[in-house]
């Protein structure tokens, strides 16, 4: 088998990646490009998100680290909030504000109904009263108690339990479905969950929406413990009780936790 080149663009990408994932990203590639010679070459020629170099920022994460997969859909279609990392959109700042949620979390759909499900599950909130009114005495007790203040704290916390945050679909450009992004990164994320199916203990592989939820089809994840969700940027997703099950006993938006005592769900669903 032929190999196809890798564009240089893409490659030098993979700085921002732990050196004990370069070997399996590029065997990823190399799938992407053995099953669609024409993308990559496409890609680096054309305008997409992240920019910045950050098409693998999420490998930051050593391999033997990972014990939790969270994939998404795609990046969020804004340059400024599109940082490589699942979820985390690079154009907030400070979570709360005096009424609540702050401006730019509420901006970030699924980030503020991941935080309400979070508070939901920490007996703060309630599922069926999760507006502004409800959400100001937290933000003021959180804004001067041992929370956290800022959305790299809560990155940092989910770094800390083992969160490895990924796309199905690594890009984003406006004019390709993300759909079509994602099945064309099909076999790099094979090639990744491969390498950590490896591991001696497979992570838990959490899958949020539809386009995530094609993976639980893929042979690599066969032994992988799995939680499905809706995408959170359904209103439902605050009240998934798999999801509260799985984040709230580990205090995301809480500092100085012991992180050696996360909880390692093994359901399926």
């Amino acid at each position: 088998m032929s190999i196809v080149p890798i564009p240089p663009a893409i490659v030098s990408a993979l700085d921002r990646a732990d050196a004990s994932w370069r070997p399996h990203l590029m065997a990823g590639l190399e799938a992407v490009a053995q099953a669609n010679p024409a993308y990559l070459p496409a890609l680096a020629d054309d305008h997409y998100l992240p920019t910045e170099q950050r098409l693998f920022a999420a490998f930051g994460l050593p391999l033997d680290k990972v014990r939790y997969v969270l994939v998404g859909e795609g990046p969020y279609p804004r340059a400024e909030s599109a940082t490589g990392v699942c979820f985390m959109d690079g154009a907030v700042g400070e979570l709360w504000c005096d009424g609540g949620l702050s401006k730019a979390v509420n901006r970030a759909t699924s980030l503020r109904n991941f935080m309400k499900m979070l508070l939901v599950a920490d007996g703060k909130l309630r599922a069926d009263d999760a507006k502004g009114a409800a959400l100001a005495p937290i933000a003021a007790q959180a804004r001067g108690d041992g929370s956290i203040r800022t959305l790299a704290e809560l990155q940092e916390n989910l770094i800390r339990h083992g969160f490895l945050l990924l796309n199905a679909a690594l890009v984003f450009r406006p004019h390709v479905a993300p759909a079509v992004e994602a099945r064309a990164w099909q076999p790099f994320l094979q090639t990744v969950l491969a390498a950590l199916a490896r591991q001696p203990q497979p992570p838990t592989l959490v899958l949020w929406g539809k386009i995530a939820e094609q993976l639980k089809r893929l042979p690599e994840t066969a032994g992988f413990p799995q939680l499905c969700a809706e995408h959170p940027y359904n209103l439902s997703f605050i009240q998934h009780a798999g999801m509260q099950q799985l984040f709230g006993p580990m205090r995301l938006l809480q500092r100085d936790r012991d992180y050696s005592d996360a909880p390692q769900p093994g359901a399926s669903s």
